[in-house]
């Protein structure tokens, strides 16, 4: 193969993944918009309101990313299955419905969990009002994470098609039907009663059960989809393809779970620290969070283009795929550090006013802790395609150590160190996150490096 032929493989590959990667990357801001709007809207009822609401959303949410890591599963067994055969219907059905069956066994003990949200709360030695008003968003909001569940592997059923637009439409419509529904709900309007912080947990339930309905007709009556018949037969067990889906869903979910609570814990650090710490860390996250959305996007297409090529026991392929989706996810990530680093005020300045002197000082923090943010930007990058990139050739349970050691023993053994030992207050505690995300991303991408000597593929 000539240069200029390899030159052409790349850049048909990078298209490739960038194709399937943008609706991925809208998808999952459209679903990290319903809670967040469901926070926003519980902010013009009061601080009270808030303060519960955001308390009842991150132990949701907590749950809810768990349970996302095992579903995604279903996304690298499809990829290989389809790239082995592209048209494998059995074997992707076969999927699809454990997958499903793996949703209900996992969310009957969350929903367990969630329905004690309020003693959960307690123990955390939260404010008991504010745990009792938390339980009364947690307990309708749980309902909805089955069809979310569903939603998520129909997405990835879509997605290793390559056609993960109408996951992203589905997403989108359902995002305005939750801004109204918990409008109406929270505030008793267009007829609807004044639910306050329950309405807004049956809103976002609602607004998952369109999610999921949705995309379950888009996937019985389209001509690409209907012939895999996902939902006949749905009751028949399939013992060893459900087992699967956990051996590759279960770490998956725990190396979500680590990276998710880290931030928590996060969190928890700046309370210690101070309030103006705490309240410039919800922005800067914010910030960094949405910037995010864009490598996890990135990471999830790679997952389906390498385990298409590992189904075909294309290595050149697979390595092409991981590459081409690592260099596309370092040019975003190097542009999102350049904005931040150039304008910090600008950006903080979205979030709040930054030329009331009242927030001068949550302003100067919110911009330093986005100073370090650009520097974990392409480490953080790195790890999220990182994941996706051995997500698609089945590797997953060492990666879930790698995160254990990045994020938990280095992560937040630096934060502590600079934070406390050094004086350093809440850039220490970024430090500390960025020299998780550096340790998960080196050890993940010197992993995928040595894939054929570790005989992964």
């Amino acid at each position: 193969m000539t240069g200029m032929q390899a030159r052409g493989w790349w850049r048909q590959e990078a298209r490739a993944t960038v194709a399937l990667a943008y609706p991925l990357v809208l998808t999952n801001l459209a679903q990290a918009l319903i809670p967040s709007t469901d926070v926003v809207l519980l902010g013009w009822a009061g601080p009270q309101t808030l303060a519960a609401g955001a308390l009842g959303v991150n132990l949701y949410n907590a749950c809810m990313i768990f349970g996302v890591g095992v579903m995604i599963a279903a996304s690298p067994m499809m990829a290989r299955a389809l790239g082995q055969r592209s048209h494998n219907v059995r074997d992707v059905r076969r999927t699809v419905r454990q997958s499903l069956w793996a949703a209900v066994a996992l969310v009957i003990p969350i929903w367990l969990l969630l329905w004690h949200a309020e003693g959960l709360l307690l123990l955390f030695r939260q404010e008991p009002v504010l745990a009792r008003q938390a339980a009364q968003l947690v307990r309708p909001m749980m309902i909805g994470m089955l069809p979310l569940f569903v939603y998520q592997v129909l997405k990835s059923f879509v997605s290793a098609l390559e056609r993960p637009g109408w996951a992203f439409a589905v997403g989108a419509f359902a995002v305005v039907s939750n801004g109204l529904l918990n409008y109406a709900l929270i505030f008793g309007r267009f007829g609807l009663p004044a639910l306050g912080l329950f309405g807004a947990g049956l809103g976002s339930t609602i607004s998952n059960s369109i999610m999921a309905l949705g995309l379950a007709i888009v996937v019985t009556r389209h001509k690409r989809f209907r012939r895999y018949h996902l939902f006949g037969n749905f009751w028949k067990a399939d013992w060893p393809r459900f087992a699967q889906v956990w051996r590759l869903g279960f770490p998956i979910a725990v190396t979500l779970g680590m990276e998710v609570t880290i931030f928590n814990a996060a969190v928890f650090l700046m309370g210690m620290i101070g309030e103006p710490e705490l309240a410039a860390h919800a922005v800067a996250i914010q910030i960094a969070s949405l910037c995010f959305m864009v490598p996890l996007g990135i990471g999830q297409a790679t997952t389906v283009r390498v385990g298409l090529a590992y189904g075909r026991r294309d290595r050149i392929g697979v390595a092409r795929a991981g590459w081409a989706a690592f260099g596309v996810t370092m040019v975003f990530m190097v542009c999102s550090a350049t904005l931040m680093l150039a304008a910090p005020r600008f950006l903080v300045g979205l979030f709040m006013d930054v030329h009331n002197p009242v927030n001068a000082h949550v302003v100067h923090l919110a911009a330093a802790f986005l100073t370090v943010a650009a520097l974990f930007q392409i480490v953080d990058g790195a790890q999220a395609v990182g994941a996706g990139m051995l997500r698609g050739i089945h590797d997953t349970t060492v990666p879930m150590a790698f995160a254990a050691l990045g994020y938990w023993v280095i992560g937040f053994g630096t934060a502590i160190l600079f934070a406390f030992h050094f004086g350093w207050g809440g850039v220490g505690v970024w430090i500390g996150l960025a020299a998780g995300l550096a340790t998960a991303a080196v050890l993940m991408m010197t992993r995928w490096s040595r894939r054929e000597k570790l005989g992964l593929i």
